[in-house]
């Protein structure tokens, strides 16, 4: 095991695989749903009362009366679709998450909402001028490669109808991280691991053109180590729009959260409403 160990003490390469297990272990999907599920934390789903907010806010940018089809992109466990749905709009929700869309189909059923929930990859939807509203929520967008976001934009464009928005939210640069390293040892388990592990957190940041971040996880048990790798990017005004009006957006309106705040550009987020061009 320290040999395994040992390979993890230097910095990634940019990209690098992880362990690959972090939406499909059993105990972290389930720590993970709870987390979205508690009304007062925000470090998966916002606090219930800003989902509110962010939901009628969206309603009068977009209302349902003018833009009945909508399509969120990692929709986790419904939050944002149930309510989505309450407000009038025919809504389809796609998680990679099978517990959390699992979870979302069982809650829609039991009120009787007619919500189409898909468990898949956003980067591989092919819907073509399907949806007048689509939305990606709580900075997803940024976690995706350079890459992976050209392709998702091309996707996403495509889905929508004429006269289509696209409603994302990112983080800022000041939400970027310092390079760090620490370790705890937990006796009784936690969000990783439900046995006794030592839990190592390490931030890396990169010199590449999309200036990278990564957050690297590594949990040691008694049984193997694990890594988790989560990657991350921060845009200011100026690198937000360039990026995703090539994509062929008409327009475009900037706020400083998904809530409809202001733009000032002094915010922890910026929310993006682009437009595709209508008929």
């Amino acid at each position: 095991m320290f040999k395994e160990l040992k390979k993890y003490l230097i910095k990634p390469e940019l990209y690098a695989p992880d362990s690959g297990m972090f939406w499909r272990d059993e105990h972290i999907s389930g720590m993970l749903l709870d987390v979205h599920l508690d009304p007062d934390h925000d470090s998966a789903t916002r606090k219930h009362e800003f989902v509110d907010k962010s939901v009628k806010w969206i309603t009068e940018i977009a209302p349902p009366s003018e833009h009945p089809q909508l399509l969120d992109l990692g929709c986790g466990p419904g939050l944002y679709t149930e309510r989505f749905y309450d407000a009038g709009y025919t809504v389809t929700g796609i998680d990679f998450s099978e517990r959390s869309i699992k979870y979302a189909g069982v809650e829609a059923a039991l009120g009787k909402k007619n919500i189409e929930y898909i468990h898949q990859d956003y980067l591989t939807i092919d819907f073509i001028d399907s949806f007048n509203v689509i939305t990606l929520i709580y900075c997803d967008y940024a976690a995706l490669s350079a890459t992976n976001r050209k392709t998702l934009l091309g996707k996403i464009y495509k889905a929508l109808k004429p006269g289509g928005k696209f409603i994302v939210d990112v983080f800022t640069h000041k939400m970027r991280q310092a390079e760090s390293r620490s370790w705890y040892y937990s006796e009784s388990g936690g969000f990783f691991c439900d046995k006794e592990h030592l839990y190592m957190d390490s931030i890396y940041q990169y010199d590449d053109d999309d200036k990278t971040e990564l957050r690297q996880i590594i949990i040691v048990n008694d049984e193997s180590v694990y890594n988790y790798n989560v990657w991350d990017h921060y845009f200011n005004k100026d690198e937000l729009i360039d990026e995703i009006m090539p994509a062929g957006f008409d327009g475009y309106e900037l706020f400083d959260d998904i809530a409809g705040k202001e733009y000032t550009g002094s915010g922890e987020t910026i929310c993006g409403v682009f437009v595709k061009e209508g008929l």
